[in-house]
């Protein structure tokens, strides 16, 4: 779209002679051209004297038209070329049964976890996302992409329980790094968020961590939720063979000592969250630590636009031809 901001006169100093305008005026005015001696072809019905001077201000107009015309007005159309390398990231979310002890009021940790990192994802234009979920086994969820349109609309439908129960930290941190492994993104990151102790999957956090390190991938760990005891729901069966949600106070233990290790072997970040306001922090400060380095370089295409100009200076100096033909001035 052409705005203002993209044109401009080639020639400007052509606009120097529209200083000479004022000047005609006057001398216009200080003729003594309409004497006693003076008569004026116009009809006796004239309201006044305006119509002496129509010709000569429409010449005067079309003069200024000319003027800027040989100036060379241009107007530009903007082309941007984004430069901007992206960075590959993948989200591993835990989807554990732990993850829905609610002391994230007022709702649980999946829930407020899933949120945080649908406004993460939102913000991270021109980078490539993936999700990866787990619990004791471990689920691509989205593969690499930049519509973040779609990744909300998969962190939406993540649930408690759609895995068999378990924290595979070892194998979901393995997953996502397979999926980064062939990325030729100059940056490479893992946002990987557990509440829990890895106790499950065939390849143990360790490994996973050299794996990552090797590949050149960063590695961000989220330990989730408070210390102590807290209200997990879980489901029972009453005596009637009815299935019923019960509050279960459960001792959720976070394995700090291995996710600091990951972190620090891959040169990411250890956090603990322990409401939801420190987790979008946590969320906030990686997103500005990985900030995508952007480099737009800008092309503007001139086209010639004078010729309007032309024409309306053409079409001023025909105008007191025809308003003399009608009777309208009188054309000296």
């Amino acid at each position: 779209m052409i705005g203002l901001e993209n044109a401009q006169l080639r020639d400007p100093w052509w606009l120097v002679l529209l200083a000479l305008l004022p000047l005609l005026v006057w001398l216009r005015h200080r003729r003594r051209a309409y004497g006693a001696l003076t008569y004026s072809s116009l009809p006796r019905r004239s309201a006044g004297t305006w119509r002496l001077h129509l010709p000569f201000y429409l010449r005067l107009l079309a003069l200024a038209l000319l003027i800027l015309a040989v100036a060379r007005p241009q107007a530009g159309t903007a082309h941007e070329e984004n430069l901007t390398e992206g960075i590959d990231i993948q989200v591993v979310l835990d989807i554990s049964g732990s993850m829905a002890a609610e002391d994230f009021q007022p709702k649980n940790r999946l829930a407020v976890a899933k949120e945080v990192m649908k406004e993460f994802i939102a913000k991270r234009e021109g980078d490539r996302i993936g999700v990866v979920v787990f619990a004791g086994a471990s689920l691509t969820k989205a593969p690499l992409t930049i519509d973040r349109e779609m990744l909300g609309r998969l962190v939406d439908s993540v649930r408690l329980n759609s895995l068999p129960d378990g924290t595979a930290i070892g194998l979901a941190l393995a997953n996502a790094a397979a999926r980064l492994k062939n990325s030729e993104a100059k940056t490479r990151i893992i946002v990987l968020v557990t509440d829990g102790v890895n106790n499950r999957g065939e390849i143990d956090p360790d490994s996973a961590a050299a794996v990552c390190e090797g590949l050149g991938l960063k590695v961000y760990t989220i330990g989730v939720g408070t210390a102590g005891t807290v209200p997990v729901p879980m489901q029972f069966q009453n005596a009637f063979g009815q299935s019923e949600i019960r509050r279960v106070m459960m001792d959720v233990e976070v394995d700090e000592k291995l996710l600091q290790n990951i972190a620090e072997r891959t040169g990411g970040r250890f956090y603990k969250a322990t409401d939801p306001k420190t987790l979008r922090q946590i969320f906030d400060e990686i997103d500005e630590l990985e900030k995508t380095p952007l480099e737009i370089k800008r092309y503007i295409t001139y086209r010639e636009a004078f010729e309007p100009l032309a024409w309306g200076a053409l079409a001023l100096l025909v105008a007191p031809l025809v308003l003399a033909l009608f009777g309208w001035t009188a054309e000296p």
